[in-house]
């Protein structure tokens, strides 16, 4: 009995991979190991995105190779792709992001002492692999692959090259056997959502139209997506918003409250198309739940320049903002800028994390006394407590015997900086 274990980096999409992989490898009679101690290989799935969270994973790789020498290593995911010729990986099996499908030949080389770097990135993996579900309840559809954008800090481009989207027929057929196993919440995941389609004449409204369609007690979460591409897809994105199966969420970055700061990004829009798709959002859903990312810190951000971005999330008021200090990514534009000093990027790290904080706090308050449904969708932290979400995917954390799927009516009782309380209405 060979056992093996996933230790994964990053996004949803990278989730979904290792759920993928952990399908593939128990199919061909491979065993899940409950943790790295008792498992034979380890398969590290990396994150490229963030500079902290790839020395991480080094830091990890190197500390796991010296504590089980004679474990099985192999690395997937964005590093993978990008650094497989770092000399830490150079007698470590790699498979790459378009490669998942492939793993169990990895992994059958490896046993036997090969190292592998499968790495080509001209195919693209089939959408219905087996899986592992990490969350029973939980469904993370990958809809495309790569992205249509360039920004000059951002390494996933390298990692996931330009946008091949799966057919909708595909993704349909995925949601509904999910759906038909139980799946309470299905994940639409994807560099890039808003584009989804581009690239072969539909659109992501056009996918939600089919999705919505599928019979069952569930609901769709929308992930990240770049503001450039909502003219294209808007109002009829907005109308598909308004569905009762959709979560009245979203997740649009920012990155920065400056419009020469954005265009030196080559993020592709300003702060007045910004606030003028997030005004459409608030129009028709005035408790929107906004999610924002912002790097502080860019090498030609000026003083004014991040005060402006302060300013910026002032007047969004996000419910949740991922706030990220810039660190230059190799291989990438902005890597070749002279960096700021690090004691005034940690400065305005700091600065707008505690502007956010306290908006967050306010945003949850606003939640107080509401009254209806929840998915429970997570186990708590203490026993007989349960986290559940929304119709606007707001996490509110319950007490009671439940188990993962059961839908609770419940009153928003009381609120924190990142979740609200409720209790059950019997």
């Amino acid at each position: 009995m060979t056992t093996f274990y996933f230790k994964t980096y990053g996004c949803s999409a990278n989730q979904v991979d290792s759920e993928q992989m952990a399908g593939l490898l128990q199919k061909a009679q491979f065993v899940p190991s409950e943790t790295i101690d008792d498992a034979d290989i380890v398969i590290f799935n990396s994150c490229t995105v963030k500079g902290p969270s790839e020395t991480q994973f080094f830091k990890d790789i190197e500390e796991f190779r010296k504590e089980h020498p004679y474990k099985i290593c192999i690395v997937a995911g964005c590093i993978a792709q990008t650094d497989s010729h770092n000399p830490l990986l150079k007698d470590i099996s790699c498979i790459g992001t378009k490669q998942i499908h492939r793993v169990v030949e990895v992994v059958e080389e490896s046993l036997n002492d090969n190292i592998i770097k499968m790495l080509e990135l001209d195919e693209m993996p089939p959408l219905n692999l087996p899986r592992i579900r990490k969350n029973p309840v939980i469904e993370i559809i990958p809809i495309s692959r790569g992205c249509m954008g360039a920004c000059t800090f951002c390494k996933t481009k390298a990692a996931r090259k330009n946008l091949v989207s799966y057919p909708i027929q595909d993704i349909v057929k995925e949601a509904r056997k999910a759906v038909h196993e139980g799946v309470k919440e299905l994940w639409l995941t994807a560099q890039d959502t808003f584009c989804y389609g581009f690239d072969i004449e539909t659109d992501l409204p056009t996918l939600l139209e089919k999705l919505v369609q599928l019979p069952g007690d569930f609901k769709i979460r929308i992930g990240m997506g770049n503001p450039n591409h909502i003219p294209k897809i808007g109002d009829r994105l907005l109308e598909m918003y308004k569905h009762p199966k959709v979560f009245k969420f979203v997740h649009l970055p920012l990155q920065a409250g400056d419009d020469m700061i954005l265009k030196e990004m080559k993020r592709k829009y300003t702060l007045k198309d910004y606030f003028t798709i997030i005004k459409h959002f608030k129009t028709h859903f005035p408790q929107i739940n906004i999610m924002t990312d912002i790097i502080v810190g860019y090498p030609t951000e000026k003083e004014e320049q991040y005060w402006g971005t302060l300013e910026a999330v002032r007047k969004l008021m996000p419910d949740s903002c991922n706030i990220s200090r810039f660190w230059p990514r190799p291989g990438t534009p902005a890597a070749s800028l002279k960096p700021l000093q690090g004691d005034d990027v940690k400065r305005r790290s700091r600065v707008l994390t505690g502007i956010f904080e306290n908006i967050s706090t306010l945003q949850n308050e606003k939640w107080i006394g509401w009254e209806g449904s929840i998915i429970v969708d997570e186990k708590g932290k203490e026993e007989k407590q349960w986290i559940g979400r929304n119709d606007h995917y707001k996490p509110v954390i319950v007490e009671g015997d439940f188990k993962l799927g059961d839908v609770v009516n419940v009153k928003i009782v009381k609120s924190g900086m990142f979740d609200l309380r409720g209790d059950v209405l019997h």
